[in-house]
């Protein structure tokens, strides 16, 4: 046998090798998932109006049985069971939009691998650091990956006119990591904006560097009418006061065997994106909430303690609660929610949404107004929450669940309100020590988040007074 048949031969054996090793991992699927029950949109809105209908009736007849002083626990214990039907309901609704948004982006289909406004520079570093992930003692392809890194370094410092694309200087592993090419940064970016709720109504911006300030109006520049030839006097001075995210480091910890590594259909990006976004998402989840600011964003309801003044009496950066009116309680009266909406100012209700978890919203879904219509009603149209007293719902799953003294809702304009600053550039480090047979790769930036405009936002106090 010469030297091209015996080439040709081992060629032979190593794709039937790794066809065989696909065909028997088809053959047993990884995770079993159910067939999806909904098609479209569509469909899932149809679906969560029928569901509504059914609890409201269900609900009138535990209303007419508390009247008649018969047991409820049947009605309770059925509505329950319907709130999770229509909680999943609105989840798949919620996933199918998402889905139809990414397919109607330009490129959906276009395929390649070149990700869209990414240059060959940026490609080939991408290419080369995927590399690096499936085998990270291979010294040639760590080598490789930083050549192609000074190659893109070398073009982004080639002019003014040329995108951010290398911020972060590359080093050896062990001092600091390597920079996270930038189309793996924006797809951690989109998908983490998909999953964490307060992303998607937050003010976010992308900064340079932890310095970040904002100087806010709280008084607003004085203001006269006057006429063609009449003298100008001297307006107010802004009263202008500082805005200061603090940051903290996000670390997102994917982890892959090796086996899982060198497997060849095994895909590096998509399971880098999506482990890095899942973890990232949720650990900002808890602290875009209640963070307190120590080494991580200050949230929502981490700064000062919340006060019952109104706006115009309160110091700047404390947001103001209305009491439920009952200790451990939510409102027996609706009118409570009715006086946290007009409590914020005309300017910010027009943007204005309601933040709660699951719990706080099964229970909104039960309250009705003087007409005894329901005040909770199923988004109608694609792409739309469901409202409550006609304004939009975002579930947090970090919003405190209902207890004495406790903030489980809130109500305002989050992106007045609530600023999310993310540094440019993500970072990351290899681990094949801590953990035999696996290696870890540490995915890591630098997130800041602040109050903003704390007149913007309004809270719910579980509490008599």
């Amino acid at each position: 046998m010469n030297k091209t048949q015996h080439m040709a031969t081992l060629l032979a054996v190593t794709m039937a090798a790794h066809f065989a090793a696909f065909q028997a991992k088809a053959a047993v699927p990884y995770e079993m998932r159910e067939e999806p029950t909904l098609r479209s949109v569509a469909e899932a809105i149809d679906k969560i109006n029928t569901a509504f209908t059914e609890y409201k009736k269900t609900n009138d007849d535990r209303i007419e049985a508390i009247k008649s002083g018969k047991p409820t626990a049947d009605f309770d214990a059925k509505l329950a069971r319907m709130d999770e039907a229509m909680n999943s309901l609105t989840e798949q609704k919620s996933r199918l939009e998402k889905v139809e948004t990414k397919l109607a982006r330009p490129g959906a289909f276009s395929g390649g691998d070149r990700g869209p406004g990414e240059s060959q520079e940026e490609n080939e570093y991408k290419e080369a650091l995927y590399d690096w992930i499936r085998a990270p003692k291979d010294f040639q392809r760590e080598q490789r990956m930083q050549q192609t890194f000074q190659a893109l370094e070398a073009k982004s410092n080639a002019g003014p006119g040329e995108r951010r694309a290398a911020q972060a200087t590359v080093g050896n592993n062990a001092g600091g990591g390597y920079a996270l090419p930038e189309v793996i940064e924006r797809s951690i970016a989109r998908l983490s904006a998909d999953i964490s709720p307060i992303r998607q109504i937050a003010t976010v911006r992308q900064v340079g560097s932890t310095d970040y300030k904002e100087l806010f109006d709280i008084g607003g520049a004085g203001f006269e009418w006057v006429g063609e030839t009449d003298p100008r006097n001297q307006t107010d001075t802004p009263n202008l006061v500082e805005v200061v995210p603090t940051f903290g480091m996000a670390s997102a910890k994917p982890q892959a065997s090796e086996e899982s590594l060198d497997d060849l259909f095994f895909n590096v990006e998509d399971w880098l994106t999506s482990s890095a976004a899942e973890s990232m998402a949720v650990g900002e989840g808890v602290a875009f909430i209640g963070g307190n600011g120590v080494k991580k964003p200050t949230g929502i309801l981490g700064g000062p303690a919340p006060v019952a003044t109104a706006d115009a009496q309160r110091a700047f950066g404390t947001l103001q609660y209305l009491a439920s009116g009952q200790a451990a309680a939510l409102p027996s009266n609706p009118d409570v929610f009715l006086d946290m909406v007009y409590s914020l100012r005309a300017r910010y209700r027009n943007n204005a949404q309601w933040l709660t978890s699951k719990l706080i919203l099964a229970a909104l879904r039960k309250y009705k107004d003087g007409d005894g219509r329901y005040l909770w009603q199923p988004a109608l149209t694609a792409g739309q929450p469901a409202t409550f007293l006609n304004y939009g719902i975002t579930e947090a799953e970090d919003m405190p669940a209902l207890a004495a003294n406790a903030f489980p809702l809130a109500f305002g304009d989050f992106k007045e309100g609530y600023l999310i600053c993310d540094r440019v550039g993500m970072r990351i480090t290899r681990d094949e020590i801590t953990t035999p047979g696996f290696v870890k790769f540490y995915v890591r930036k630098r997130v800041g988040g602040k109050l903003r405009n704390t007149q913007a936002i309004k809270l719910l106090k579980i509490a008599a007074a």
